[in-house]
């Protein structure tokens, strides 16, 4: 998990990068820029925010990639201007006439806290999109209002944190963000070249939706809706209990119905790749993304006569003990009992 509550900018320069396929210019600071302390908990906000209201899915750097080399010669050799080379890399990528031109922010970042340890990084981020704005002035009688235009602090069109790894000397965590899909492969796979880093938050969430596919496509089919929730009850209660992941007692614990454990290995033949969990059959658990993927866990059925019942249980196995489903002869539907003590306000 990362916090940056306490992230410090330690050097920032500011180039101005523009699209290449139309001829524009690529302009490069010379001296880093001086940040008062009126604007730097200004910067912070706008570069940091963003990463702080994303799901910390973590990327690394593709084989032979660029600009992992510029960073770790930035880390490894004394007076070396990474960022030259950064935003010469991110120029050269502007090869579309839709790519936009903007603001390159690069700086170095330190007091960061990945899994509770100290890390410092880069941040790399890019202002394109302009906004309208009022600026007033007085007049001999009146107010003047004249409109400007400038960048919006609220919204960073794209950034990349780039940590080092707490785990090894060498290689780097990064997560990204685009709020631009228009060009999303300038970004992400032109100037970064990322591909997901497979931690143990890769793993378990990509086991929990491959458990809820399993759910939705195989146990509500075989069974109803009650045995759907309740088996993906069984399967966050044990990602939630459990610090590592093993398979076959994964099984034992959220499976009830034997007959639908070997529709759960056939279920992986077949979806495994799409989850990417084909191979996976240990690996340790990240708590963080087990909270993050039962939020999205809709326990709740919806019937055809506009009832809708929510099982929102602490308890995987209440919902097997308070719930019956049942059959009425009389009146030829199905029913549901529900038992309780009293009426909650």
């Amino acid at each position: 998990m990362i916090n940056l509550y306490n992230t410090q900018i330690d050097e920032l320069y500011i180039h101005q990068v523009g699209n290449k396929c139309r001829g524009e210019k690529l302009f490069i600071s010379e001296q880093p820029y001086e940040i008062t302390d009126e604007i730097r908990p200004l910067l912070k906000e706008f570069f940091l925010k963003p990463f702080r209201e994303k799901d910390e899915q973590y990327f690394k750097f593709e084989e032979f990639s660029e600009l992992e080399v510029v960073l770790q010669k930035e880390l490894d050799i004394p007076y070396y201007r990474g960022d030259r080379d950064v935003a010469q890399w991110l120029y050269d990528q502007g090869v579309h006439p839709h790519i936009k031109s903007g603001e390159l922010y690069f700086c170095r970042l330190s007091n960061m806290e990945l899994d509770n340890e100290k890390v410092e990084g880069f941040g790399i981020f890019k202002s394109e999109l302009r906004d309208d704005f009022l600026q007033f002035s007085e007049g001999k009688s009146q107010l003047e209002m004249n409109i400007q235009q400038g960048v919006n602090l609220k919204k960073l069109d794209k950034g990349a944190l780039i940590l080092t790894n707490p785990e090894s000397k060498t290689g780097f965590r990064i997560l990204y963000i685009d709020s631009n899909k228009y060009d999303s492969k300038y970004w992400l796979e032109n100037f970064l070249n990322l591909e997901e880093l497979e931690d143990a938050i890769f793993h378990t969430k990509n086991y929990l939706e491959f458990c809820r596919g399993f759910a939705k496509d195989v146990v509500k089919p075989a069974e109803d809706k009650q045995q759907e929730v309740l088996f993906l009850n069984h399967a966050f209660d044990y990602f939630a209990s459990n610090d590592a992941f093993e398979e076959s007692d994964f099984v034992n614990n959220a499976i009830e119905n034997p007959d639908l454990v070997p529709e759960f290995q056939n279920y992986k033949i077949e979806k495994g790749p799409k989850y990417k969990v084909e191979d996976l059959t240990s690996f340790e658990i990240d708590n963080t993304a087990v909270t993050e993927i039962r939020k999205k866990n809709k326990s709740q059925i919806d019937l055809d006569t506009n009832i809708s019942i929510k099982m929102d249980f602490i308890n995987a196995d209440s919902a097997d003990k308070f719930i019956e489903k049942g059959w009425d002869e009389e009146k030829q539907m199905y029913y549901y009992l529900c038992y309780f003590n009293k009426e909650l306000k």
